[in-house]
This record gives C-alpha cells, sequence and structure tokens, in this order.
C-alpha cells in the first residue's frame, strides 16, 4: 500500500512577529506626521491623528462618518460612538491639530454629514476597509524606517494608550479610554505586569 508524502509546509507564523504589536514612541509619531505633511498626504495626516487620539479598533475608526466628529458643522473636541465588538459606547478626544487636520480633509473632500469620513476609492466599499487600514498603516511605518512587522493597526489604538498608562499608572482611566470591560483585558493590552512588577521591585530597597 503506497502512502502520499505531504509536501513539507513552514509554520504561518514562520519569521514573523506574533503576538501585541508595538506601540509607536513620541519620536515616531511626529516622524509619520512630518512624512505626511511634506507629501501632502491630507487624509493620511488625518486619518493618523484621528487614530492616535481616538484609540479606536481599526473596524471603529474607519466605519466613522463625519456627524461622528461634528457639530453644526464644527469639530468636536470630545466624540463618542458605539464600538461594533462590544457594543458598547466609548468616548474620546480630539486635539486641537487633530480638529485641524480632520477639517481639512472634509472640506478638501467636500464631506456632508451623513457621508463615511473615510470614503473608499473602491467602488465595491462605501468606505476605507480594515484590510485597507492595515496597509495604509503599513506604509505609514515603512516610510520613517520602522519594521512593519512590529507594528500594525492596533500600534495606533495602544499608542496614546500606552503613554497616559506610563504618565499616571491610571490602569482605570485607560481602561475606560478603551472601552474595554474588564480591568483585566487593559492589563493584558498594554502588557504591563512584569514591566511593572520589574519596576516596583528595583525601586524597593532592603
Amino acid at each position: 500500500m503506497e502512502t502520499r508524502e505531504h509536501p513539507h509546509r513552514d509554520a504561518w507564523n514562520k519569521g514573523k512577529l506574533v503576538g501585541q504589536k508595538a506601540p509607536l514612541k513620541p519620536k515616531d509619531i511626529w516622524a509619520i506626521r512630518i512624512h505626511l505633511q511634506n507629501v501632502h498626504a491630507v487624509r493620511d495626516l488625518a486619518m493618523f491623528n484621528l487614530a492616535i487620539d481616538s484609540k479606536l479598533r481599526g473596524c471603529d475608526l474607519v466605519a466613522l462618518r463625519v456627524r461622528d466628529v461634528t457639530h453644526g458643522g464644527q469639530l468636536l473636541s470630545r466624540a463618542m460612538v458605539l464600538q461594533r465588538k462590544t457594543q458598547r459606547p466609548v468616548q474620546f478626544e480630539l486635539t486641537e491639530p487633530t480638529r485641524t487636520t480632520v477639517a481639512a480633509w472634509i472640506a478638501k473632500e467636500g464631506l456632508k454629514s451623513e457621508d463615511f469620513l473615510f470614503p473608499s476609492r473602491l467602488r465595491n466599499s462605501p468606505h476605507v476597509s480594515t484590510r485597507q487600514y492595515a496597509r495604509i498603516v503599513e506604509h505609514w511605518v515603512v516610510a520613517v524606517g520602522l519594521d512593519p512587522s512590529a507594528y500594525g493597526t492596533h500600534s495606533m489604538r495602544r499608542t496614546k494608550a500606552t503613554l497616559i498608562y506610563k504618565r499616571t499608572k491610571n490602569l482605570r482611566a485607560v481602561q475606560l479610554l478603551l472601552g474595554h470591560s474588564k480591568l483585566e483585558s487593559t492589563v493584558r493590552y498594554l502588557g504591563i505586569e512584569v514591566d511593572d512588577a520589574l519596576e516596583i521591585s528595583e525601586q524597593t530597597e532592603i
């Protein structure tokens, strides 16, 4: 009886970094902003700034409509959306630089209140898809010399949350900003347990 030999297949994750994507460092944020300004990428600059400020998952970011971040033609300083994954509302802030770049994008495209904030250029999609968003993020990180396997759409979500936690150590605040229902989810998401434990241990003299 013959036995067929199965061709050897490499593991899907061979040579790839898996797990949590790294948050951007402040210098990386500015490098990407400056790059997008220099190439006059109005949409991408608005998308990048909003991604950092909002801390939204990619699926929620790309589904934003103009009315979600504006009122009476003015950009809001705070907005609220319903998260697709959890069906829970989450609030986020829009800093002045973000409001400026988003307003410039809305004006450039002539977007109306009911329009998607980031409409797709593809006919079969009403707005930028999560897959397109992932490719856009990859372009950003590559443009400033970062390793695209280490960063992704979740890097955008994690960046400001990680900075806030490092500055304040306020886990509850970060939990609310990320829209997590459980504090344990926030702890895992930030990957802080071991680092924090070691830091506390180093500062304890006996």
